[in-house]
């Protein structure tokens, strides 16, 4: 199997397209070497832990309303194409994302990652759940298979915290700038929410070259 390791953050809009176009490339290859390793980074690590209006949040990240609207209409175009039901106006608050890596790394502890991730992505820009808050988190967590009370008190403590903030420098170390990024085999790069069709060659790729190492010679 191949590590297929993925840097995005649940409030990245672009992540949640990529994330959906590989995940049906997988489906429809039915058969894919891949072995899905989900890694933090926050698109705004300096939020405050309370998070923020989203309004206030995307003009001033963009410069204003319709600079805002601007920016957001490719994805609402592109995720409208997809059949990709986002709920863009229901988001009433932009969060800090610290706690969120952090359910998405204990998920990973009990092989819930993936399930972990996408509900912080339906939760966010499909129910308007606001990924910050702690009680929110919990019960996301329980959609995902975790336990809400261990949940609970890890998320009032301090735990992985500092791990997280690591892998995420460490990811921008290693010039990683934007999400989503796929790194195949800790070698190749990919960036950005490719389509499936593009996938779906790397996959077969993939699927051959394995073939062909397994032939006895």
């Amino acid at each position: 199997m191949i590590t297929l390791d993925i840097l995005s953050d649940p409030i990245c809009p672009w992540c949640l397209i990529g994330k959906t176009h590989l995940f049906r490339a997988l489906e429809a290859a039915g058969d894919h070497p891949f072995v899905l390793a989900w890694h933090p980074f926050q698109l705004n690590p300096d939020m405050p832990p309370e998070g923020m209006d989203r309004r206030a949040y995307l003009e001033g990240k963009f410069g204003g309303k319709e600079a805002a609207v601007r920016a957001y209409a490719p994805i609402a175009e592109t995720a409208e194409a997809m059949g990709l039901n986002l709920n863009l106006e229901g988001i009433a608050r932009t969060p800090n994302t610290l706690d969120a890596h952090r359910m998405i790394h204990w998920a990973g502890l009990e092989h819930k990652q993936t399930p972990m991730a996408q509900a912080l992505f339906e939760a966010y820009f499909i129910k308007g759940e606001d990924i910050g808050d702690r009680d929110a988190l919990v019960e996301i967590g329980t959609r995902a298979g975790l336990e809400a009370d261990m949940t609970r008190r890890l998320l009032s403590s301090d735990a992985d915290a500092d791990d997280i903030r690591a892998r995420d420098a460490h990811a921008r170390e290693r010039g990683v700038s934007a999400v989503p990024t796929f790194i195949i085999a800790n070698q190749h790069v990919v960036p950005g929410a490719q389509p499936p069709e593009l996938w779906g060659q790397v996959i077969n790729d993939l699927n051959a070259q394995i073939k062909a190492a397994d032939v006895p010679e």
